[in-house]
């Protein structure tokens, strides 16, 4: 089942992370690395967020 979508309040702050399991290295090769790194400033520029770091 899937979950329900959050609910969004203007001008709130979200924290999102990303974590690998049992402490295994997230990424094989530094292309890898690079595009993860990009993803969420082109989709805050898509939805219109403002991506901090």
């Amino acid at each position: 089942m899937a979950r329900k979508l959050r609910v969004e309040h203007p001008g709130a702050i979200y924290h999102v992370l990303n974590r690998g399991d049992r402490r295994k290295p997230f990424f094989q090769e530094d292309p890898d690395r690079e595009r993860f790194l990009a993803t969420p400033g082109e989709a805050g520029i898509k939805i219109g967020w403002q991506v901090q770091a």
